[in-house]
């Protein structure tokens, strides 16, 4: 049989319920169609390539892509199953973790406190209020360039705190 993209329509008219049958054997009557569809589609792309196609290689070709789904199935079924309580808990914070935090924060909000008022706006307008740099340039009348320094001093400001 020719397996020139036109053969391949018709192929696919002729064979796939057979095949859906085929397929549902190993991974059930609700993914047969998928599988059989995705061994048409690699044929498909392959049909320019002129490859020779019997109803025998489309049914060996269904064998396997049917394995391979069971497979993933397998491992998608598994997963949960894996998946210790570690991996999807949030780590508990120790009660000196807490502590160190907020200290680190209240020195954090002391410094942005203690920055240049036009900084201290830019800054907080960036980080806070999302406003993008172009939009903080417009509402006060700077140049992007002066909006990227401002951020950049207030940020060394809060890095050499908490050193």
């Amino acid at each position: 049989m020719s397996s020139s993209l036109d053969d391949v329509g018709t192929l696919y008219a002729q064979e796939h319920r057979r095949l859906e049958r085929r397929a549902a054997r190993r991974v059930g009557v609700a993914n047969a169609a998928d599988v059989v569809q995705d061994v048409f589609v690699a044929f498909w792309s392959r049909a320019r390539d002129h490859i020779g196609c019997q109803a025998s290689y489309l049914s060996r070709a269904i064998d396997y892509a049917a394995i391979s789904h069971q497979r993933a199935e397998r491992r998608r079924a598994s997963l949960p199953l894996r998946i210790t309580e570690e991996q999807y808990a949030a780590p508990v914070a120790l009660p000196d973790q807490v502590a160190a935090a907020r200290q680190d924060l209240e020195r954090v909000v002391r410094t942005v406190a203690a920055l240049p008022e036009r900084t201290r706006q830019i800054f907080l307008l960036n980080r806070v209020h999302a406003c993008s740099y172009d939009e903080i340039a417009a509402a006060f009348g700077l140049s992007y360039s002066t909006v990227e320094r401002e951020i950049a001093r207030a940020l060394l400001a809060c890095r050499d705190t908490l050193r």
